[in-house]
């Protein structure tokens, strides 16, 4: 399930995005189906990729109608290609047209995360290194978006500014720096009683590098925006006292040059905000009245 339940509500984000859509009611169809009409759709596969938003139909489909009847052909995670049929959906003309958009936005966005994680994946394989997405999602989407990254076989980082500190070049910035910065992010650990949350630290240079290696007190040293060569020279100055991050400019190109540093997370902001869709349809096959 797309993060925590205590936080996010699936329910809500289902309702609040079909009133989007329906407000007074779905007014074609209204006008031109019958409320006892009963059809039968298909989700089918326009494009090559990873399926996600499957699970998320499942709960959509609950949410507006139980009786309608859904046989999954094929699972969230699964490889697919153009002319699959993903499912079966079984019940009111109404409600199945009426979930239509909501489905099909969701699980082409979804699949589309999934696919790009997939290939990221794959980029890295067989090397001890995390791809992590990064906190570049659509708004209100956050969750669905950071799903679809584990379908798609990558690490969701922090969820939210909630739940890790992270000490970027603003913080910095404005704290006066970063000594000062891993300072009062730690009395303020202290205070609020929140020992267990991690904290990362960003650095542009080595020269940063090092002023982090004298403070401690971290969790996890993002190396930002560093060419190969002095990322790696970056990791191995840190020698597995901290976690090391990578970060900036990172792409399927590239990345399995940047994981060779023997850098332990690479965070990958093109996960969410780069993604394309996965073309899906779903269509209607025949219906009695």
């Amino acid at each position: 399930m797309p993060g925590s339940i205590s936080v996010w509500d699936i329910n809500t984000f289902i309702r609040l995005s079909l009133e989007e859509d329906i407000r007074n009611g779905d007014i074609t169809s209204l006008a031109c189906i019958s409320k006892n009409s009963i059809s039968k759709a298909l989700l089918k596969v326009k494009d090559d990729g990873v399926l996600a938003g499957v699970d998320f139909t499942k709960k959509l489909i609950d949410f507006v109608d139980p009786g309608i009847e859904m046989k999954v052909f094929i699972p969230d995670g699964s490889y697919v290609k153009h002319g699959d049929i993903a499912f079966e959906l079984t019940g009111s003309s109404r409600n199945l047209l009426y979930s239509e958009r909501l489905i099909l936005n969701t699980m082409q966005r979804m699949s589309g995360i999934a696919t790009l994680s997939d290939r990221f994946r794959n980029e890295v394989s067989g090397l001890n290194v995390k791809i992590l997405d990064t906190r570049k999602t659509s708004p209100l989407f956050r969750n669905l978006e950071k799903w679809a990254v584990r379908i798609g076989g990558c690490y969701n980082y922090r969820d939210g500014l909630y739940d890790w500190f992270m000490i970027k070049d603003n913080h910095i910035a404005a704290a006066g720096s970063i000594t000062k910065a891993i300072h009062k992010v730690n009395n303020y650990k202290e205070k609020k009683n929140l020992q267990h949350i991690g904290i990362t630290v960003e650095v542009k240079n080595l020269i940063e590098v090092e002023e982090v290696m004298k403070v401690g007190d971290v969790t996890r040293i993002m190396l930002d925006n560093f060419e190969i060569p002095l990322l790696k020279e970056g990791v191995s100055i840190i020698n597995k006292r901290f976690e090391t991050e990578a970060s900036g400019g990172i792409n399927l190109q590239n990345v399995r040059s940047y994981a060779l540093t023997g850098v332990d997370f690479i965070s990958v902001g093109a996960l969410t905000h780069s993604a394309g869709s996965l073309d899906l349809s779903l269509k209607i096959q025949e219906h009695k009245n």
